[in-house]
């Protein structure tokens, strides 16, 4: 009797083993224990204050870790600088944009390509970015603190597969969007998914990054409490995770 077929297991491109960061004496992230597989989107859900934009600035290298190890393409970058975790294929996304305001968009664009040096691809990777947003390509010579939220977050995540990452990090790309921009972005990190590029994103939509998540791990008080596939965790568990119903 032949056994019956599974859909492979996408290898690990991130693992994120027992990690802790501490603020003085708080704990702000207790033990995480994450693994995002290559070409997935995995989703990290939680209240306000469960640790999730500090795990995903340590895992950038900007903030020290107490504690754990982290590996991504199967070496160990628990030690390496911010920049050269961008080298290796990680980029950043971070919350409230972080856009230089007093700088253009073609000039912030440029920017997210400085550990590049082949000029040509860099142009052909702007115009990459002006058809997946076109909207930025009107916006080619204004300076990005005049442009719109929704506008600015396009620009954050151009500026950030500028470099060509195979892992986007994106934190709260959402946040602050009218519904109608809401639906452009997720759209788009499907899209860009699609292409090629795995994504780990935090986002207080839960229910939205569930729809389109591959995995999704549910965070509290620095822990993560559950994880399950998109298609399978149960959205009032989620909510009642979100009200503090669940301890």
């Amino acid at each position: 009797m032949n056994a019956p077929l599974t859909a492979p297991v996408p290898m690990p491109l991130l693992e994120i083993e027992d990690l802790h960061v501490n603020y003085g004496r708080i704990r702000a992230v207790d033990g995480l224990q994450m693994q995002v597989g290559s070409g997935t989107i995995v989703s990290l859900v939680g209240s306000n204050g469960a640790g999730k934009t500090t795990s995903l600035t340590a895992l950038s290298g900007i903030l020290p870790l107490s504690g754990g190890r982290i590996r991504f393409g199967g070496e160990d970058i628990t030690h390496l600088a911010p920049e050269l975790r961008v080298r290796r294929g990680i980029a950043h996304v971070p919350e409230r944009r972080r856009l230089f305001p007093g700088m253009s968009v073609r000039e912030n664009l440029v920017l997210g390509s400085y550990i590049r040096h082949d000029r040509h691809g860099i142009e052909q990777d702007i115009a990459v970015m002006v058809e997946l947003f076109p909207i930025l390509g009107d916006r080619f010579a204004q300076m990005a603190g005049t442009l719109s939220g929704g506008e600015q977050q396009m620009l954050a995540i151009a500026r950030g597969l500028m470099s060509r990452p195979s892992l986007l990090v994106m934190d709260e790309p959402t946040m602050g969007l009218s519904p109608k921009m809401i639906d452009v972005i997720l759209d788009t990190v499907q899209r860009i998914n699609s292409q090629g590029t795995t994504v780990l994103l935090v986002e207080q939509n839960a229910i939205e990054a569930m729809r389109l998540s591959d995995h999704v791990y549910i965070m509290r008080l620095g822990r993560i409490v559950h994880q399950d596939t998109g298609a399978r965790i149960d959205p009032e568990l989620v909510k009642a995770f979100y009200m503090g119903e669940v301890l």
